[in-house]
């Protein structure tokens, strides 16, 4: 069972809906969700650190004081390069494509620089 997206008048309830670091973020969680990782151990990696990148970005987006949502910023910003490194690592490894392994650092750059303009 997939959850619903979120209407245009439910995600003005939440402010991570409005941020593009968010949205690029949740696009990193799907694409490394889809890749074929043949090493459980970076797979796993890969998935957790996308997943809190994705959180944290969120979590900045509700802070209301900027040293708050720069420390959560910062956080994301780490997790997604962090994402990015297991996928790159597997690559190295010859336990992922390096097809997806060039899909994902193209996503992570996106992400990475998105979110470096947000930590003050």
């Amino acid at each position: 069972m997939t959850a619903p997206k979120p209407s245009s008048a439910n995600s003005a309830n939440f402010p991570h809906h409005r941020l593009v670091a968010y949205q690029l973020a949740l696009e990193l969680v799907k694409l490394i969700a889809r890749v074929r990782i043949a090493n459980a151990q970076l797979k796993q990696q890969a998935r957790k650190s996308a997943a809190s990148c994705a959180l944290n970005a969120a979590e900045g987006a509700a802070r209301q004081t900027q040293a708050d949502k720069s420390r959560a910023y910062t956080i994301a910003l780490c997790e997604g390069c962090e994402a990015c490194a297991a996928v790159e690592i597997a690559g190295a490894l010859g336990a992922c494509s390096a097809a997806d392994v060039r899909a994902v650092l193209e996503l992570g750059l996106r992400v990475k620089n998105v979110l470096s303009r947000l930590v003050r």
